[in-house]
Order: C-alpha cells, then sequence, then structure tokens
C-alpha cells in the first residue's frame, strides 16, 4: 500500500487532497510550484498541442509521484494530470520537502533517481516516434514501474494511447510478446517474464 511506500515520509503532516474522475490535477504551461505524492488511484499524465490533439504520457498510480520534473527545474509545466479514478494525493511544495529531507537524507538520492526515470520515459516518447509499433509497445514496457509482485497495470486501450497506436495492434503485439514467453498477459495487468529479450528486440536492426 501507498502508506508503506519510500515516499511515505512526503505525507506526515500533510493533508490529502481528493479528486474525482475527470478533475484536473495541475495544467500544462502553468507555474510548477508544488508536486505530487499519489497515495491511491490512478492519474493520467498527457500533452496537448496547440490545435487541441491530445497525447498520453503515462498512467501514474499509488506511491508514484507526478509533476516532479518541472518542479525541479522551475520552469512551467510540459503536461497536465487529470484523475482517472477516485484519487487521494499530497501536495509536496519546496519548503516541505527541503523538511523532509532534513529528516531523511537518504530520500533525495531516491528522488534523483525517481527523476532519471521520469526523464528516461519522456525521451522514449520523443525516440518512439521513429519506431515500428512493436517496438514502441516493447519501449512503453520496459519503461513503466511494476508493482510489488512485478505486475504493470495497465490496459491494453492505455497502452495504444500512450504510443500512438489502436488498442487492436497492442492486442496483436502483446499477443505474439506472449507466445514468445516475453510476456504474460491477465485482466488489466500483465508480467515481464523475460525484460532482457525485450531489451534485445528493441536493439534489432540498430548500429
Amino acid at each position: 500500500m501507498a502508506q508503506d511506500h519510500i515516499w511515505a515520509p512526503l505525507a506526515e503532516g500533510q493533508p490529502t487532497h481528493h479528486r474525482e474522475p475527470g478533475q484536473m490535477i495541475y495544467l500544462q504551461d502553468t507555474e510548477a510550484a508544488q508536486f505530487y505524492y499519489i497515495l491511491t488511484g490512478t492519474v493520467k499524465c498527457f500533452i496537448s498541442s496547440p490545435d487541441g490533439d491530445e497525447r498520453t504520457l503515462a498512467l501514474h498510480h499509488g506511491g508514484e509521484l507526478i509533476g516532479e520534473a518541472s518542479f525541479f527545474d522551475r520552469q512551467p509545466r510540459v503536461s497536465s494530470a487529470v484523475a482517472v479514478t477516485p484519487c487521494e494525493l499530497i501536495s509536496v511544495n519546496r519548503q516541505h520537502l527541503e523538511a523532509v529531507f532534513a529528516r531523511r537524507p537518504d530520500l533525495a538520492i531516491s528522488m534523483l533517481e525517481y527523476l532519471a526515470r521520469t526523464v528516461r520515459l519522456l525521451s522514449g516518447h520523443v525516440d518512439s516516434a521513429f519506431l515500428q509499433a512493436d517496438k514502441r509497445i516493447a519501449r512503453h514496457l520496459l519503461a513503466l514501474e511494476p508493482d510489488a509482485r512485478g505486475l504493470l497495470h495497465c490496459t491494453h486501450e492505455e497502452i495504444g494511447s500512450s504510443v500512438g497506436v489502436s488498442r487492436v495492434t497492442v492486442s496483436r503485439v502483446l499477443g505474439d510478446f506472449d507466445r514468445r514467453g516475453w510476456v504474460e498477459t491477465g485482466y488489466k495487468s500483465l508480467k515481464l517474464c523475460n525484460r532482457q529479450a525485450i531489451a534485445n528486440f528493441l536493439t534489432e536492426g540498430v548500429g
């Protein structure tokens, strides 16, 4: 549960913010005076183009952080975040974060590692524009963070929205990956059985 997560110190003494499905948490191009720790629920982060097109970047769940990249570089937010399910969140501003780091300096390294994963995920979205569909899906799976049981919680529609392909294409590709023994598919979740094989698949034909 989120209360037992590494980021639990961020919630100590802080009020909980509730969001219903469809409620915005923050907006693209606005000031990032805080980031958020998700206690429960699912949040979608997405970018919008000037003509109104929308592209999902990631779905985040309890125990994860959102909005931290723009918070740390003090630049306007590059994406928006909206609640997909009922959510409980903790808002973390700079003063509170400094107080937490003073008590738990070990969390600073964990935060750097988390930021590095965020940057890698965003970079993957740029690079994926030049990949064929099956490799886009493979890269996206490798970028997702599994739960304690090693499961990735995502539907075929969510994966398709994140990488810009149809649900039918996602189902076809995951079926192929399953037959190869790389993944095991389940209800709204899947398990990566052979990460190295998926990583090798990404590099086929490169160099």
